[in-house]
């Protein structure tokens, strides 16, 4: 086996990139970059009716998107079924593997027999007896059969050392002999699998927990066919909070990477999230560089334990884990301005409310308007919504602010007109200058500065809460805020 850590990240493409699956390829991903090593992406595409090209673009899109590079591949399984059988016709002419002609029939009386009996479910290896002259009889006669691996019947067993698991440890009386090539010609995933492994020259599985049960039979394969056994790290199950695994069928589109992207989720703050679902550092770190990720990840630091991904499917603020939010929002507020600015135009683009100018004539104006309003969003999605009264004229109240904060105070109708007569005069329409304004009515008018306050900024954006009012003002500008003013008067109807 090369001194050159070589991985792979082999999904399905029987659906959308799974977060469990983007999970698996940043696990990958991160250990190849950490080590200097090569990461392979291929697709295991031989489950012809489930396999679909919509699949497999979207599989390399979501990694596109995460920013997770493959140094090889994409290779497809499908174009090495031949090497799969050639080593399954190998383990024949060894003796290792044989031909079975149980019909399906057959092998679920079988079954019925020994769970009357209370006896072993395994195989009982009938076929295996078969002398050569039977098993040419029986192809002669066009009987279709399946070819199993000969596990020893030594009293033996497969002992390996799991990075995250310990010694793991099977009997191979506990391992039945088992099929690697359907009675149709097709090989089955162990054996496909460990084929394609051993040709690439992966040095590290590293996978879910789920793929643990099969690890015994793909390492009797690889001693069958003489070939060095990789390293196995297999990951905890990523649980939903009533401990049930996350699925695509259970789940649907809320766990797929497409939805979190289309959410307004970063792509870093998204790999950043799921590098912590079951691994971590021994000071708990949550954010992290690239680089930093790369340097701190260790296998020896993902965790036995099952890890929740908390969904919030009836939650209409946080739609998924609070977690994954608050490091989106994390990423948000401090990216540099430069790197933020292409997502909120996507954002704003997608809402038909970009202005051209504001990559022109207004840029500086348009970074300062994203500054001031990153602070306080926690999604991309923010800028286009609660973000609209600022890049937009047409905009919506919030039913619930225009209620307490103007239509509460009838007053306000005159002394919208007040304000804006005021701000007009305003020569330094600064912080400074305006807020002076504003407090020296509401000082002259006898009236707490919090109504007159609050009551401008849902005059001037539709909403209830947002940055320290005389910010918004000054960055909205004071061709707006007047305009906005005076129209406010409408609300009040006739």
């Amino acid at each position: 086996m090369s001194d050159q850590v070589v991985v792979r990240f082999a999904p399905s493409p029987t659906g959308y990139l799974h977060i469990g699956g983007a999970r698996t390829a940043i696990f990958n991903w991160l250990f190849a970059r950490k080590m200097g090593g090569k990461f392979i992406l291929r697709i295991e595409d031989t489950d012809i009716e489930r396999s679909t090209e919509e699949s497999i673009k979207g599989i390399i899109d979501g990694l596109t998107w995460l920013g997770i590079t493959w140094d090889e591949g994409p290779y497809f399984q499908s174009q090495f079924v031949k090497e799969h059988i050639e080593a399954a016709e190998i383990l024949l002419k060894k003796g290792l593997a044989y031909k079975c002609f149980c019909t399906k029939e057959e092998l679920e009386q079988k079954r019925k027999e020994a769970l009357k009996r209370k006896t072993s479910l395994l195989y009982d290896g009938s076929c295996r007896k078969l002398a050569p002259e039977q098993v040419a009889a029986k192809e002669a006669a066009g009987i279709p059969y399946t070819i199993r691996l000969k596990v020893p019947r030594d009293g033996g067993s497969v002992r390996f050392r799991d990075i995250v698991y310990g010694v793991i440890e099977k009997r191979h009386e506990d391992i039945e002999d088992f099929v690697i090539v359907r009675s149709n010609g097709q090989p089955l995933y162990v054996l496909s699998n460990t084929v394609d492994d051993i040709r690439d020259g992966i040095t590290h599985v590293i996978r879910g927990q789920d793929g643990l049960a099969n690890t015994p039979k793909q390492i009797l394969i690889y001693k069958a066919l003489e070939a060095p056994i990789p390293q196995f790290a297999h990951m905890p199950l990523t649980l939903d909070p009533k401990r049930a695994k996350i699925s695509k069928r259970k789940h649907g589109e809320i766990v797929s990477v497409q939805f979190y992207r289309e959410k307004g989720f970063l792509p870093w703050a998204l790999v950043n999230f799921l590098a912590l679902l079951g691994w971590s550092t021994p000071e708990s770190k949550q954010i992290f560089s690239k680089e930093e990720l790369i340097e701190a990840f260790s296998l020896e630091g993902i965790n036995r334990a099952n890890s929740i991904f908390d969904i919030r499917t009836n939650d209409p603020k946080f739609f998924t884990d609070p977690k994954a939010i608050s490091i989106n929002a994390h990423y948000i507020k401090n990216l540099p301005l430069e790197e933020l600015e292409p997502y909120v135009r996507e954002q704003l683009e997608k809402a038909g409310i970009w202005d051209p100018e504001f990559a022109g004539s207004k840029r500086e104006w348009f970074l300062q308007t994203v500054d001031l309003l990153r602070v306080r969003y926690h999604l991309l999605t923010d800028f286009a919504t609660l973000g609209r009264p600022y890049f937009s004229d047409d905009f919506e109240m919030e039913p619930k602010a225009l209620k307490k904060n103007i239509l509460k105070h009838p007053e306000l109708k005159v002394w919208f007109a007040l304000v804006a007569d005021r701000l007009e005069g305003l020569e330094d329409f600064s912080l400074e200058g305006v807020e002076k304004v504003i407090r020296d009515l509401a000082q002259e008018l006898d009236v707490k500065a919090g109504i007159l306050i609050n009551g401008i900024r849902t005059a001037v954006t539709g909403q209830a809460v947002g940055p320290g009012l005389f910010d918004v003002l000054v960055i909205l500008g004071k061709d707006r805020v007047i305009r906005r003013l005076r129209g406010a008067g409408a609300l009040f109807g006739q």
